[in-house]
């Protein structure tokens, strides 16, 4: 069993940065898609990014190309989140998914919570 961990939330001000960290226990997820999506209060969770499973491929909700970067450290079983420029509107509960296609394997971490102010 995977269990996906956030950490790095919290609140910030309007134009300045923050790190979230993903960290999973339970087996090796070097074959696994790791992704980021967020919750606002009121509206349906979205996709934010996703980085396959050797990081040669990421995709960027259009919301937050140039100011997201997705990245992962194998070797630590983590998955990052460096968001720059933030706004209002970056509000959320940050979560990380962890999945294999195909595989049944599909893990969701509890949340991370980013509040930015203007």
């Amino acid at each position: 069993q995977v269990q996906p961990v956030e950490s790095g939330g919290g609140l910030v001000q309007a134009g300045r940065s923050l790190r979230l960290s993903c960290a999973a226990s339970g087996r090796t997820l070097s074959r696994y898609i790791m992704g980021w999506f967020r919750q606002a209060p009121g509206k349906e969770r979205e996709f934010v990014a996703t980085i396959n499973w050797n990081g040669a491929i990421t995709n960027y909700a259009d919301s937050v190309k140039g100011r997201f970067t997705i990245s992962r450290d194998d070797a630590k079983n983590t998955v990052y989140l460096q968001m720059n420029s933030l706004k209002p509107e970056d509000t959320a509960v940050y979560y990380c998914r962890i999945y294999r296609p195909g595989y049944g394997m599909d893990y969701w971490g509890k949340g991370t919570l980013v509040t930015v102010s203007s």
